[in-house]
């Protein structure tokens, strides 16, 4: 045997020794960091401007302490960026964790969001949003999966790396956790500005996405973009009789239906001149088609809307949903003709196109569709890029092998019909870094619904998966 053939087998030797102790390290610590996730997910934090926001505050404190209580970073603080120049309002705090890279290690940078959608209607829920609840293999609450198991998740990996490796890790590592994701991350741009140095890593792990299923990871490598604003519709002065004017005069509410009917095709496709598709079509597995009616929740006799492969109409091609209406209750309805209806329009758009001409598309084609010469106002669009991830970098390769290994069995690649905007500005502002989408979901969690749940077998090998990678980076120079 060479001199470098010893040294090579006493490093696999000792590399295997040590993922052994992460897988130990993690089994021993389970319990404890399910606790730290019931703990976070007893917190309110809900970063929507009409809720308190000192639950955001107590949040963000509590991540902090967690973090800082490793004993890995150099400095952990909590920080807000500015949201609206204008103004001067802050957005939400979020936590900024440091440690500086060794010996010609990389540095990763850990993205995960402390804040929660609101709960809804706590009737809605089987046992109320806030208060964690464990029933058969699931973690109930709000925020249980999306996404503090994701900040869980990069405490319990770190945890493990401070454990085995103790003053001998050189690995770099950030942990950004942000305070207002579900708000739509609007200081997100003006943060990574105001923080990029320390920001500043070589992989990007973005802990807030799903799996294929409760066995089988993914590894996310599309994302749709979205657009939303307000639709407004006036037709009248005033409401009037419905009896006296009904049958001559058009109410705002016959106009808007109409119109939004103009936005899909009989089958359900999106009608939209200018919206575009991905020109890479998904093939559909075999139980492609019976997994989403499951998943999806349809009702029997329901079909599914759009055409060509399932996957592809999720991942590839573009949807418009109507997520809110302004308009009298069925309970406080009265027979006259409504002046004025609005909706709240949220449009996803395929890989490839760019928001701010996906917005035009729709503006044009709401401009050309209007029934009667209704008056009609676009108001408080936002929107968000999509994704596409360059799947031939080194760390997809290892991140994929990790997954492997913590899953026991070989991951998927797969797209996302939902968005995260803000990754658009991580790729802008970092380029060079490779960015991966991951996550603790499964197809049951039913993120922003009532019941959202964690499946807790899914979240103890996500925990793993990450120790693995980041204790196999830790151990390994930055690639040439």
């Amino acid at each position: 045997m060479t001199e470098q053939q010893g040294t090579s087998d006493r490093q696999h030797t000792a590399s295997s020794e040590r993922e052994e102790g992460i897988r130990d390290f993690l089994a021993g610590a389970l319990p404890a960091t399910i606790a730290d996730l019931t703990d976070l997910v007893r917190i309110p934090s809900v970063s929507w401007s009409a809720f308190n926001p000192a639950h955001v505050a107590a949040s963000a404190a509590a991540v902090a302490a967690l973090f800082e209580a490793t004993g890995v970073f150099d400095e952990v603080a909590v920080k807000q960026a500015v949201a609206d120049p204008q103004s001067g309002e802050l957005g939400q705090p979020a936590v900024l964790a440091t440690r500086t890279a060794r010996n010609g290690r990389p540095t990763v940078l850990l993205y995960a969001h402390h804040d929660v959608q609101p709960p809804g209607e706590d009737a809605d829920w089987d046992s109320p949003p806030f208060e964690p609840t464990v029933r058969g293999d699931r973690l109930y609450g709000r925020g249980a999966a999306d996404d503090k198991a994701g900040v869980v998740s990069h405490l319990a990996a770190v945890r493990a790396l401070a454990h085995e490796f103790g003053d001998d890790l050189d690995l770099g590592i950030v942990v950004f956790i942000e305070g207002e994701e579900e708000f739509g991350s609007r200081s997100f741009a003006d943060f990574l500005e105001q923080n990029r140095e320390a920001l500043a890593a070589d992989v990007i792990i973005v802990a807030d996405s799903d799996n294929w299923n409760v066995d089988t990871p993914s590894l996310t490598i599309s994302l749709r973009g979205n657009v939303t604003f307000k639709l407004t519709v006036e037709t009248l002065e005033h409401a009037s009789h419905s009896g006296m004017f009904g049958g001559a005069a058009p109410d705002a509410m016959m106009a808007m239906v109409r119109l939004l009917a103009t936005l899909h095709a009989p089958d359900g496709s999106v009608a939209v001149a200018g919206l575009t598709e991905s020109g890479e079509q998904v093939p559909d597995s075999p139980e492609a088609l019976a997994d989403f009616t499951r998943d999806a929740a349809l009702l029997p006799g329901v079909t599914p809307i759009g055409n060509g492969p399932v996957l592809s109409r999720l991942w590839a091609k573009p949807a418009i949903t109507i997520t809110g209406i302004d308009a009298p209750s069925v309970a406080n309805a009265s027979n006259t003709l409504l002046p004025k209806v609005s909706v709240r329009l949220s449009a996803r758009i395929a890989p490839g196109q760019d928001a701010a001409e996906a917005l035009a598309a729709l503006e044009t084609h709401i401009h050309a569709n209007v029934p009667f010469g209704a008056h009609v106002e676009i108001s408080d669009a936002d929107g968000g890029q999509p994704f596409l991830v360059d799947t031939s970098g080194w760390a997809v390769t290892a991140a994929k092998r990790a997954m492997a290994d913590g899953w026991g069995v070989e991951p998927m690649e797969t797209g996302i019909g939902g968005s995260i905007p803000f990754i658009a500005d991580l790729v802008r502002v970092f380029p060079e870094a490779q960015i991966l989408v991951t996550g603790v979901e499964d197809p049951d969690t039913r993120a922003h619904s009532p019941n959202e749940s964690l499946h807790l077998g899914v979240f103890k090998r996500a925990i793993l998966t990450e120790a693995l990678l980041l204790t196999r980076l830790a151990s390994t120079p930055i690639p040439e």
